[in-house]
């Protein structure tokens, strides 16, 4: 029994063979060319994936707050959190103008 390579091979094109398919591309109007100006402004899709970047950083930390307290801003619904940052905020303020 032969034994048949199941590896696919690339064979490249020759010189002529490079230039006609060069020549076939830039006579089709909807496939022209990238310009050097759009080859720059591309940027990886890894680079567009996900929430963009906050200018407000906020650090991860893990705190014990009553449960009472957690319960009422959990009950004043979706975006609990940022409100209860906010009042963190506003306290943080008013005791900063006061020193």
């Amino acid at each position: 029994m032969s034994k048949i390579s199941k590896r696919l091979t690339v064979r490249m094109p020759t010189a002529a063979e490079d230039k006609a398919i060069t020549a076939a591309a830039k006579s089709d109007l909807d496939a022209q060319p990238l310009t050097p100006k759009q080859l720059n402004a591309m940027v990886p899709i890894r680079a567009l994936r996900g929430r963009p970047k906050s200018e407000n950083k906020k650090l991860l930390v893990s705190v014990r707050y009553s449960p009472e307290v957690v319960a009422y801003f959990k009950s004043t619904g979706e975006g609990w959190q940022s409100r209860m940052d906010g009042v963190l905020r506003q306290y943080v303020a008013r005791h900063l103008r006061s020193t």
